[in-house]
């Protein structure tokens, strides 16, 4: 029998004080971080769109699935980490 396996980017986003380990695989464009959906882990929107937007860039927005965990800093910091760690 054929073993299927699951296609898994993984790379390190750093800025700031701020670290970002992100998991992307193929999926509907659920983005998780640390545990929690963005929109209820960041407070503003713009932390939020400017975090997926190299998603937004080539036009891959909702084709994938995004687990980050990350520490250190402030949001701004973590949403740049973040934003690095997609790009």
């Amino acid at each position: 029998m054929a073993q299927t396996e699951k296609l898994i980017y993984s790379a390190v986003g750093r800025r700031k004080s701020s670290v970002a380990r992100v998991f992307l695989t193929p999926g509907k464009g659920e983005i998780v971080v640390n545990g929690k959906k963005i929109d209820e882990y960041f407070p503003h929107k713009v932390l939020i769109l400017d975090a997926v937007q190299p998603l937004a860039a080539i036009s891959a927005e909702g084709k994938y699935d995004i687990k980050a965990n990350i520490v250190g800093g402030g949001y701004n910091g973590q949403t740049g980490a973040l934003r690095l760690g997609i790009a």
